[in-house]
């Protein structure tokens, strides 16, 4: 792992990197999306047999509740008791997060309320790479639920019995066994066997991120998600705790960022060698060997204000503040969600803390935070004019319409008097 001076030429190349667009991703997704697109099912049937392997023609597509029922029989029940301490907390966080209803009287004889409501349906993405993703699943369908939505589809291209053992737990009904930027163009624009969803939600490799932006237009995506990105913000702490939480997130691929940023050049040192000792402890096939000599980098800066400032303009996905975290906290404006204390272990939130853990990358946490409840819902204004009402707004709105050259504006008010 590299130490680096966090000067200005170093910061533009990191923040260069999350910049530049994977054109080859973006090609091969837009090919697969359109091709889903024009020929429905059998553009899903065909890309999943060339890229996953797997038929998903005729029954093959659907995972049956009896299937998920099988699964959850094969787990372990400690297994499950997790699953369900987890789905639990995040439920808890989720009503937390839940915009209300309200109604206000603005003035006499005018009243505006917000009502909320449920999307129709959600596509959650789960990945099914090296492992499926159980806890994705967690995180996309619970505030769904929370929310009211009615129809939640569950992807996935090769679910395991912990998958499937979940997704009947939290009672999912809808799950099909295709992945892939296939998956994301199927969910999007609907086939004859699976209805299009409002919304989809989850992340992807960068194939999938790719045909989710190209979605887009169409239907509506939480956010893109790039590589893994996790910063500790530190000038002391336990090196052995801080190195565990850097190769965590290092593990996710081997293009996932984890970085130290410190005014400390001593602790630098005692974080890269406890890091190296970790990392070789780790199997040579763990996605972190590469992601470590690739992309991660412990940055000094020339003091902690200076490493806060660089926080807030990089925007981390992950943010750890082991140390002086209280006094930190103050000062940090972007990051899509804070581990607060020394044993605030970033696996805490990936799993089962209720803190969601879709969250944005690539410096998307300076636009938003992670995914909520209020994602899966929408508010809608109500408007009320009493006749008192009419009386106090009609001259103001009359004058502003004209002001703008909107006649016809004013005269729907003029009409009424």
């Amino acid at each position: 792992m590299r130490i680096l001076k966090l000067t200005a030429g170093a910061e533009e190349k990191l923040l260069k990197l999350r910049r530049r667009r994977d054109q080859g991703a973006y090609r091969i997704a837009s090919r697969i999306v359109s091709d889903v697109r024009r020929r429905g099912d059998r553009g899903v049937e065909d890309w999943s047999r060339k890229l996953d392997g797997t038929d998903v023609s005729g029954a093959h597509l659907w995972i049956s509740n009896k299937e998920m029922a099988a699964a959850k029989r094969l787990v372990d029940g400690e297994f499950l008791r997790a699953v369900e301490h987890a789905a639990k907390n995040v439920r808890r966080v989720a009503e937390q997060q839940l915009p209300r209803s309200w109604s206000l009287r603005v003035e006499s004889g005018v009243s505006v309320q917000q009502l909320v409501r449920p999307l129709d349906s959600i596509g959650c993405y789960i990945p099914g790479g090296r492992f499926a993703l159980l806890s994705t699943l967690v995180m996309t369908a619970v505030p769904a639920q929370v929310a009211g939505v009615p129809r939640i589809l569950a992807v996935c291209a090769r679910p395991n019995d912990a998958l499937l053992a979940t997704a009947e737990l939290l009672g999912i009904t809808e799950f099909a066994r295709i992945g892939g930027a296939q998956a994301i163009a199927a969910m999007a624009y609907g086939t004859r066997k699976i209805a299009a969803v409002e919304k989809i939600c989850g992340p992807g490799n960068r194939f999938v991120t790719a045909a989710k932006q190209i979605v887009s237009a169409d239907c509506t995506i939480e956010m893109p998600a790039g590589p893994t990105e996790a910063v500790v913000l530190a000038d002391n702490g336990n090196p052995r705790w801080i190195a565990a939480d850097l190769l965590a997130q290092a593990e996710h691929a081997p293009d996932a960022g984890s970085y130290l940023v410190t005014s400390s050049g001593a602790f630098a040192r005692k974080i890269q060698q406890e890091v190296m000792l970790q990392l070789s402890a780790l199997p040579k096939t763990n996605p972190a060997h590469s992601s470590i000599r690739k992309t991660g980098a412990i940055l000094v800066a020339r003091s902690l204000g200076h490493a806060c400032e660089f926080v807030n303009r990089f925007a981390p996905e992950h943010l750890s503040l082991p140390a002086d975290g209280e006094k930190l906290l103050g000062k940090i404006r972007s990051a899509g969600t804070i581990f607060l204390g020394l044993l605030s272990a970033q696996p805490f939130g990936d799993y089962a803390s209720g803190s969601n853990h879709v969250l944005p990358t690539g410096g998307w946490a300076r636009r938003r935070g992670g995914l909520s409840a209020a994602d899966f819902v929408k508010c809608i204004c109500v408007q009320k004019i009493e006749a008192d009402g009419f009386r106090g707004l009609s001259k103001d709105v009359e004058r502003l319409a004209n002001a703008e050259g909107l006649l016809a504006h004013a005269r729907a008010v003029e009409v009424r008097r």
